[in-house]
């Protein structure tokens, strides 16, 4: 017996531990949830868009700030503007979203590109200037998230709904 082992603790690849192809039978499972509940187009879309977005060197910004969370209502301001504040390393990102676009600011200032993602559409590239102001005149209307790319580091904020 010496130099054998016992094969049954070495299933082949694909066998489970009774020795039964499951291949087959996954297969079978993937055509028929294809065919029962298959996956939206859009949201095929907006999964390889977010892929592709995917930077291994970028910083993710968290949130800091959220108006709708952390702060108090004013009273007779129905729609305030919503604020929000992401922060990376020594980057701070802050943003005012309103019904006609987004106005931020990157600090501390200094040349940068800012661009705004929002699902399966392109991304959208803003200008910053010498104090580290933007703005974009298309609001978001669904999920969206900035790139904000300085000489040195690439940073992009959480994603979030409008």
């Amino acid at each position: 017996m010496s130099g054998s082992h016992d094969d049954d603790a070495f299933p082949e690849e694909g066998l489970d531990d009774t020795g039964f192809d499951e291949a087959p039978l996954e297969e079978e499972l993937r055509q028929a949830a294809a065919v029962l509940d298959p996956v939206p187009a859009e949201l095929r879309q907006i999964a390889l868009g977010a892929y592709a977005l995917h930077d291994l060197d970028a910083d993710i910004a968290e949130l800091t700030f959220d108006s709708l969370v952390d702060a108090l209502p004013v009273r007779g301001v129905p729609d305030a503007p919503r604020m929000l504040t992401f922060r990376a390393g020594g980057v701070t990102v802050d943003i005012e979203v309103t019904g006609e676009g987004l106005i931020g600011q990157v600090l501390p200032p200094g040349p940068a590109r800012v661009e705004v993602l929002g699902g399966p559409r392109a991304a959208r590239p803003v200008t910053v200037d010498t104090l580290g102001r933007f703005t974009s005149d298309t609001p978001p209307t669904g999920p969206f998230a900035l790139r904000l790319r300085t000489d040195g580091q690439v940073v992009v904020t959480e994603w979030l709904r409008a």
